[in-house]
């Protein structure tokens, strides 16, 4: 049951609504329920959500919020973000209390993914 005022879903907008859930469902393991040929949802993800048919994507260099999953490998991550089709527009770099790099998936949008150690 949704939690009274905790973030609950998120949506990004999607070029290819195909290529969007190969990658997800390919890399993440995620699965998606279609709401017409315009709308796929997801959820049990950490957070649920979904992506809507849009000329747009998401970044942070046009001030849009980053969403990053956690990795227990980080290195595995990152190569099955690669072999999946993402593009990796910043490469692993260390931060205080771990590491983590950005990447695009088909569509355009950013995520990164961070861990404790390389």
């Amino acid at each position: 049951m949704p939690q009274h005022e905790k973030l609950n879903y998120v949506e990004f907008p999607s070029r290819d609504l195909v290529a969007t859930k190969a990658f997800f469902s390919q890399v993440f393991g995620w699965q998606f329920e279609d709401y017409g040929p315009e709308y796929s949802a997801f959820g049990e993800e950490g957070l649920s959500g979904g992506f809507f048919l849009s000329d747009q994507c998401s970044t942070t260099a046009t001030g849009a919020a980053l969403l990053v999953f956690y990795s227990n490998d980080i290195h595995a991550t990152l190569a099955k973000v690669e072999q999946g089709g993402g593009c990796i527009v910043k490469p692993l770099f260390d931060f205080p209390g771990g590491c983590r790099f950005h990447f695009t998936e088909p569509s355009g949008n950013e995520f990164a993914v961070w861990s404790e150690s390389r």
